[in-house]
């Protein structure tokens, strides 16, 4: 019985490689897809599902990217360019291939206008130049995003460093006959951060606490992204302590933690305080000072009822003007000028309506 099962399981085997010996080899100029089995000195070996490997020589898969080289399991399209030999080995092409396709794959991104993702593998003066399955395109440097120093060197080196990475463009060009194709990275990018900006838009909510990064400080106020979208912080918004300098609080890059105060959705804009995120100083000022203390403090304004002056550059308190010298007065410039640093003595602490009361004249009685 066994060498029955055998005699039948060789003649299956035998049918089998008939059939192969006898399937038509693929034809000269088709693309198929096949599997890369092994890499040697003489190219890449593909298996195409005909009774011998295809091989792709090594000036045929050129268009290789150094970011995703060819390993064994890849699936890859092949265009089959002849046969050698008696054994009928088939030559394949990676390139053409990629290229046939390519062509093909570009043209429906730009009917559907969906972005696609590119390498770019060199620069010039113009712009970046790019690469899609093999196809070379260019960026002109007015479509590349992010932001540029734009003297001629910056620019230059700014082009220089995106040398060798991935971007997602869409086409603005593409003529097949002419081989021109032209890309838009900022047109892609915008695409991207307008559909990011609406889907933050539909889930934030003011009052809420959000994390964001510090891309840009301006004379009106500093710029977070939200991971999507910018919101702007006021200068008024930046800290508790009044008239902190703007390096202190933060800077271009930083990460921080923002609070929604306003949300504008017809114009798509974003009000945010970063100093909301941090307790107000009046919340701990209880256990700061107590009534009878002396506290150094710096005039801030004057006015006819008395002077106005800063404790630990966040919280005001009022000198009245019969606080401020033992005799009588008739401004309070006469005795105090905005700037001034003086040691005074706490009156009294209204936490509810946030009044603080300052003596500069019981303060210099106890000296």
């Amino acid at each position: 019985m066994t060498d029955t099962m055998n005699r039948t399981q060789t003649g299956a085997n035998q049918e089998a490689e008939e059939f192969l010996a006898q399937k038509s080899p693929p034809r000269r100029g088709e693309v198929i897809t096949g599997t890369v089995v092994s890499l040697d000195k003489d190219g890449a070996w593909v298996d195409i599902g005909f009774k011998s490997e295809g091989i792709i020589p090594n000036d045929e898969k050129q268009t290789v990217s150094t970011l995703h080289p060819l390993k064994v399991g890849d699936k890859v399209p092949v265009l089959i360019l002849e046969q050698e030999g008696e054994d009928g080995r088939l030559v394949l092409s990676l390139d053409r291939a990629r290229r046939q396709r390519g062509w093909h794959e570009l043209e429906e991104h730009l009917t559907s206008g969906e972005p696609l993702e590119i390498e770019i593998v060199d620069t010039n003066k113009g712009g970046l130049v790019a690469v899609y399955e093999g196809i070379q395109g260019f960026i002109p440097s007015s479509q590349v995003a992010g932001q540029r120093d734009n003297t001629p060197q910056g620019t230059e080196d700014w082009l220089t460093r995106r040398k060798g990475q991935l971007a997602k463009v869409k086409i603005i060009e593409l003529d097949r006959q002419r081989r021109r194709l032209i890309f838009s990275e900022r047109m892609a990018v915008k695409e991207v951060r307008e559909k990011e900006r609406d889907r933050l838009l539909a889930e934030i909510k003011e009052g809420e606490i959000r994390h964001g990064r510090v891309t840009g400080i301006h004379s009106f106020g500093v710029f977070v992204d939200l991971g999507g979208m910018e919101g702007l912080v006021p200068l008024s918004e930046l800290s508790w302590q009044i008239g902190q300098p703007l390096s202190d609080v933060v800077s271009v890059g930083a990460d921080v933690d923002v609070f929604v105060m306003k949300l504008d959705q017809e114009n798509k804009r974003v009000v945010l305080s970063i100093r909301r995120t941090k307790p107000h100083p009046w919340e701990g000022i209880q256990g700061k000072y107590q009534v009878g203390q002396r506290v150094t403090a710096t005039v801030t304004k004057l006015v006819a009822f008395g002077a106005f002056a800063r404790l630990d550059n966040s919280i005001d308190g009022l000198i009245h003007i019969s606080e401020l010298a033992s005799r009588r007065i008739a401004h309070p410039k006469e005795v105090v000028h905005e700037g001034d640093v003086l040691e005074l003595k706490v009156l009294s602490i209204d936490t509810e309506r946030r009044h603080l009361r300052l003596s500069l004249r019981q303060a210099q009685e106890e000296l």
